[in-house]
């Protein structure tokens, strides 16, 4: 018996993994920007925090300096890749809300952190690809759809819970606020 391996579906599928390659560095690299900009002028986002309202500002900068830095990492080395997907969805969903909670939210156009908790969605059901070290080290660069939808829902969730113990407040109106 011969393995014989289509040279067309070779083809696609490394193609599939450049584009996934393509997709982890571009949302890593966004999500490790904005971290490191925030752990290196530390103040600057507990400042903002706590102008935004925020109760306990350092953590909330704390904790959102951390998702996106190691999420991005994460995202950028394809290691670990569902646990950085969920930490950036969580920090991406927080940061659109901050986008949208002066005004109606669908009167704000779809932003980076949008874009970027979309992007590590996709990630976590497509999974990190062969040029990953998820699949290099521990021979694995997905998880199960039932893994993946629940660690969407879990990063959605982790969002929603810190926005309302840190903000006190519901960032989704229909209409604008009433100040």
């Amino acid at each position: 018996m011969t393995n014989t391996i289509d040279a067309g579906t070779a083809t696609t599928s490394r193609l599939t993994d450049t584009g996934l390659l393509i997709l982890r560095i571009a949302t890593g690299a966004t999500m490790l920007q904005a971290g490191l900009i925030k752990a290196f002028d530390f103040d600057a986002a507990v400042g903002f925090m706590e102008s935004s309202g925020w109760r306990l500002p350092a953590f909330g900068a704390f904790m959102v300096t951390a998702a996106e830095t190691l999420g991005g990492i994460g995202l950028l080395l394809g290691v670990l890749t569902p646990l950085a997907a969920c930490a950036v969805i969580g920090a991406m969903v927080d940061a659109w809300a901050v986008n949208v909670s002066a005004d109606a939210f669908w009167s704000q156009p779809f932003n980076v952190p949008f874009l970027a908790a979309f992007a590590a969605a996709a990630l976590l059901f497509t999974g990190a690809g062969a040029f990953s070290v998820d699949e290099r080290v521990f021979g694995r660069s997905r998880v199960s759809a039932r893994g993946a939808v629940g660690l969407v829902v879990l990063g959605f969730a982790v969002a929603v819970v810190t926005w309302i113990a840190l903000n006190g407040s519901n960032p989704i109106h229909v209409t604008k606020p009433v100040a």
